[in-house]
């Protein structure tokens, strides 16, 4: 049964984040001024595309299950910015979606991405060799 909540777990946490990085991936391509936050100094454009890679590219990664512990790293780092700096002066309200998008990435760099993934398939490839 773990490896099919971890199916389900992947595509749904996928599904939700890349709902979120969509736009931003758009705003980034779209030329023109960017403007978004800049909590480490790095510039806006780079904060962004830092942003688009991790929510964005991470979570298709996360969704077909390749590299998946390691596409949770940018994942992790990017809810940890959004809840104690973006976020850091607001009520846990405000918080506390990215604080359970953080949870999740925990658990799957934790466990893994389970049986049903490219992970798994890649592995057992490589193990039969």
């Amino acid at each position: 049964y773990l490896d099919i909540v971890l199916l389900v777990l992947r595509i749904s946490i996928a599904f939700f984040m890349i709902r979120h990085g969509l736009p931003k991936l758009e705003k980034l391509i779209a030329g023109g001024e960017i403007k978004f936050a800049n909590p480490f100094g790095l510039g806006p454009a780079i904060s962004l595309a830092l942003v688009v890679f991790a929510e964005f590219f991470c979570s298709i990664l996360i969704g077909i299950g390749l590299g998946t512990r390691l596409a949770s790293i940018p994942l992790i780092i990017t809810m940890l910015v959004a809840a104690f700096i973006t976020h850091g002066g607001d009520p846990i309200g405000k918080k506390e979606s990215a604080l359970m998008y953080l949870l999740i990435y925990l658990v799957l760099m934790v466990v893994g991405s389970g049986k049903f993934s490219l992970d798994y398939l890649l592995t057992r490839t490589k193990e039969q060799k």
